[in-house]
């Protein structure tokens, strides 16, 4: 029987990027996920890598400062899934004073150690391009800063995707059913939710990333008592036909204390959010409420010329922040500190963890080989090698993704610019991989819609543990903003006929990419 050094429960960011760093050190590693990879939590973010300007307010000196240096560091090892990104930020007479924002704008720039981004810099926005889709004579002055955006699902799928070429399992659709501790050692019941078959894994060290369901996997499944709590928190967005042509974002400022984002997305879309309410219920069925909604449209219709209504929204998305709860009287005000809390339970480690933000992922996966590592003697001590080691197709420069889509379409000359430079941002330096030894787009097969073809939903399926339509169209990418209803189905019935001749789809990506 194989035991583990580390078994791992939840495939959203922080347990992917654990799994990463340390499989990287030379740990075995296993992951189970009870559903797809960044189901829950992780891809229901304002999809941004950033210091989070607005935690200044509540004193989070540290969490900025740590957010601001991975900024950075995460975009040179995933530069085709994450872009830098100006953000505008209007002054509005009444709430935060204009000293205010540019002393927080200045700390902004420099606890950080800035390298690559460029500087805050102040905006007359009577004259700015970037003044002109809000509400006129309202707005005279603003600043602009940098930071990112990022397509968190994928981030996701590629952490995963180089634990398992560095050896890591992962298994998605797999739920641990139960869970105990002997002998000096964890012993898992897993069950694949989608064959019934289940199956004992043993290891010397169990981590619980499970996010929102972290406190159910202690208590019901461990037996632990959990000494933290979690604090649901529930964030929605809503995306819109673009609101204007420009390139730049905009971080709006409420009444409330709250702040409001308006993103470019999707080259044809707006991204809009989010909203921060406590939750109770199933994590698993949150939903974006009508009320949120309202909040969002009214939020950015108080700044733009054109007003945002509800009947403009073609996508709404919610999802549920697991939060360390820290007792503060807001959910806006609720730290996204990371806390760790290690269980000794028969002198079997056991790891929980709380909290956390997408930007900070790796260091928290950091830190905690580092709480662990007492108990894992064996394990490499190669602090920091994720900062530097690429993502999957990440291996190229910050600058070079207009080249790669120019070698593509030089490569393959029968992609479109837009299919090119889709696969470029998808896939980075993987993207010919999709394509194989394709002459002519009949030889990537079945179209199925937005140029999503056959062979590329077979890499999917091969490499990044796609078993579903809505993995493919929603995760792995966002084409279900630009595929109809019917071509999503048909993709679904193809995807089950694939299934049915190919095997279980989460042992499919056990083979090296």
């Amino acid at each position: 029987m194989e035991i583990f050094d580390l078994l791992i429960i939840g495939g959203g960011i922080n347990g992917c990027g654990i799994a990463r760093d340390a499989a990287g050190r030379g740990n075995s590693v296993f992951l189970c996920e009870m559903n797809d990879l960044a189901n829950g939590t992780s891809s229901w973010s304002t999809k941004l890598i950033h210091g989070g300007l607005r935690y200044l307010e509540y004193y989070e000196f540290r969490l900025v400062r740590e957010a601001l240096i991975e900024r950075e560091l995460l975009w040179q090892i995933a530069p085709h899934i994450i872009r830098p990104l100006r953000f505008v930020l209007p002054h509005h007479n009444g709430l935060r004073p204009a000293w205010l924002l540019r002393l927080g704008l200045f700390l902004y720039d420099h606890i950080g150690g800035r390298k690559l981004l460029p500087p805050t810099r102040s905006l007359d926005l009577t004259r700015a391009e970037v003044g002109k889709p809000l509400a006129p004579g309202r707005f005279k002055r603003g600043f602009e800063y940098s930071d990112c955006s990022v397509d968190d699902a994928r981030l996701v799928v590629l952490t995963a995707r180089d634990a398992a070429d560095r050896g890591a399992v992962i298994r998605t659709r797999t739920c641990a059913i139960q869970i105990r501790h002997a002998d000096g050692l964890w012993h898992v019941t897993t069950r694949n939710v989608l064959t019934g078959e289940q199956d004992v894994v043993s290891a010397k060290v169990l981590v619980n990333a499970a996010g929102p369901w972290v406190e159910n996997v202690l208590s019901s499944r461990a037996g632990v008592e959990a000494k933290a709590k979690v604090r649901l928190v529930q964030g929605s967005h809503i995306v819109v036909p673009k609101l204007y042509d420009h390139d730049r974002a905009y971080i709006f400022q409420n009444s409330d204390g709250r702040i409001v984002f308006a993103i470019p997305y999707q080259d044809d879309f707006t991204l809009i959010g989010t909203t921060d309410r406590d939750y109770e219920g199933d994590p698993a069925k949150v939903k974006a409420t009508a009320e949120e909604i309202s909040y969002l449209c009214e939020s950015v219709s108080a700044y733009l010329a054109k007003p945002v209504t509800p009947q403009d929204i073609v996508w709404s998305y919610a999802g549920v922040r697991p939060l360390y709860d820290d007792g503060a009287s807001e959910a806006k005000a609720a730290t996204r500190e990371y806390v760790f809390e290690l269980d000794l339970p028969g002198g079997s480690p056991l790891l929980s963890i709380y909290g956390g933000k997408i930007t900070t992922y790796r260091r928290l996966a950091e830190e905690a080989l580092e709480r662990l590592s007492s108990y894992l003697p064996g394990t490499k001590q190669g602090e920091g090698w994720t900062a530097t080691a690429p993502l999957p197709g990440g291996d190229l420069d910050v600058s070079a993704l207009p080249a790669l889509t120019a070698e593509l379409l030089r490569d393959f000359p029968f992609l479109s610019p837009n299919h090119a430079s889709r696969l470029a941002h998808a896939y980075g330096t993987r993207a010919a991989k999709v394509l194989g030894h394709a002459t002519s787009i009949h030889d990537l097969g079945r179209s199925f819609g937005a140029t999503l073809t056959e062979s590329e939903v077979k890499y999917l399926i091969a490499h990044e543990w796609a078993c579903t339509a809505e993995d493919i169209v929603w995760r792995r990418s966002k084409l279900g903003l630009r595929m109809s209803q019917a071509e999503v189905d048909a993709l679904e019935d193809w995807i089950a006929d694939y299934r049915s001749q190919s095997g279980p789809c989460n042992r499919q990506a056990e083979k090296r990419a």
